[in-house]
Parts: C-alpha cells; structure tokens; sequence
C-alpha cells in the first residue's frame, strides 16, 4: 500500500501528529509511506511576528513539501491540519485548488482518506475542520475513513468521530493522543487494503 501522510503545522501540534501517523503506517506492514507538509503561503511577515511559528517553520525546512503526484500515488491519504476558524488552513486549500487536473481525470476516486486537527482550546472548530476537508473528499469521489468509535481509546482523548484531535498545542498531545492517531491509521489502512484488493 501506498500511504502519503500530509500536514500543516504553524507551531509543530500537527507537525507531531503527523509523524505519529507516519510511525503508525510504517509498523503497520509493509507500505511504501511519504511524509509531507504543506507548502508555506503566509507572508513573511506574519511568521516572524510569531516566534513558535518562526522557529517551527525553520526547523522544518527538510521536510518535502507535497505534491499533486503524491496524492496520485497514494492508495490512503492521511492529513494533518490545525483548525483556522473551524475551516481549512489556507495554505492546504490552496494546495486543494490545484488539484482540478487529478479530479478530472478520476484520479482521486477511491482514495482513502482521513484526517486530524488541533485547536487552542476545547470547541475550537476542530469536527466542522474536519468536515469541511471531508466535503472536499467527497467531491474527488474519496472514501472517508473516520475512527467512528470504533475504539475506547478514542474516549479517552475526547472521543471525535470524526477523526483525532487535539486541544492547547504540541505539550498536550500525549501518549493517549498517540494511541488514538495510531487506531486511526491503522483503521484507515485496513479500508484502503479492502478497496483496493476488492477492486483488484
């Protein structure tokens, strides 16, 4: 299987998530797993007047940034994005805008796909961010893999349906949050494994 992980992080919460998720699909069996974060399209400015985002976005400097034929390798798409008033970041919906070619041509049908996000606090946004990547899926022809619950570990870390998240920044996240992400990996691998060796 093909398992891209792709993020955005300002200040590192999904940034951590991420390679939590990346861990996960990689103990999981033998799959090809890619690692990758969003392209950057804040001003500079903005960056510098934050000094978690400044330092997070330089010492991420090495991480490959995603690409259009990411999404076309990949069988399960796992992606990982703070809530920016209960929507998409800017910088993956602009990522979303480029992919029109892809969607034309039915190569994002029957990917799998599942996500994770974070707000500051409790009731931040987090289910309708995820939402609204999920209305995206839909319209590529994606089959979402939300946790559901599907496991008590998701109780135990505010047990959202819809997929892991996380309140207050990269100190909260713990090896509870670390349990859940890894279900949701898990879960989203063993979809993606039913579809494609059905289809097959």
């Amino acid at each position: 299987m093909n398992i891209a992980i792709i993020y955005y992080s300002a200040t590192g919460t999904n940034h951590q998530m991420a390679k939590w998720a990346a861990e996960a699909a990689k103990s999981e069996g033998n799959h090809e797993v890619r690692f990758k974060r969003v392209r950057e399209t804040a001003p500079k400015e903005a960056i510098a007047s934050n000094e978690d985002w400044k330092k997070h976005h330089q010492e991420t400097q090495d991480v490959e940034v995603a690409e259009l034929d990411d999404l076309d390798w990949a069988d399960a798409i796992i992606f990982s994005i703070p809530t920016r008033y209960g929507n998409l970041p800017s910088q993956l919906q602009a990522f979303f805008d480029t992919t029109g070619g892809l969607w034309s041509q039915g190569k994002l049908v029957n990917k799998v796909v599942s996500g994770m996000t974070s707000a500051q606090n409790p009731h931040g946004g987090q289910e309708t961010t995820l939402l609204s990547l999920y209305k995206s899926m839909y319209h590529w022809g994606a089959i979402v893999a939300a946790p559901g619950y599907t496991s008590q570990e998701l109780y135990k870390t505010g047990g959202n349906p819809y997929g892991f998240s996380s309140n207050g920044g990269v100190d909260n996240l713990d090896e509870q949050s670390k349990n859940s992400i890894t279900h949701q990996v898990v879960r989203t691998i063993k979809l993606a494994e039913c579809i494609k060796n059905g289809m097959d």
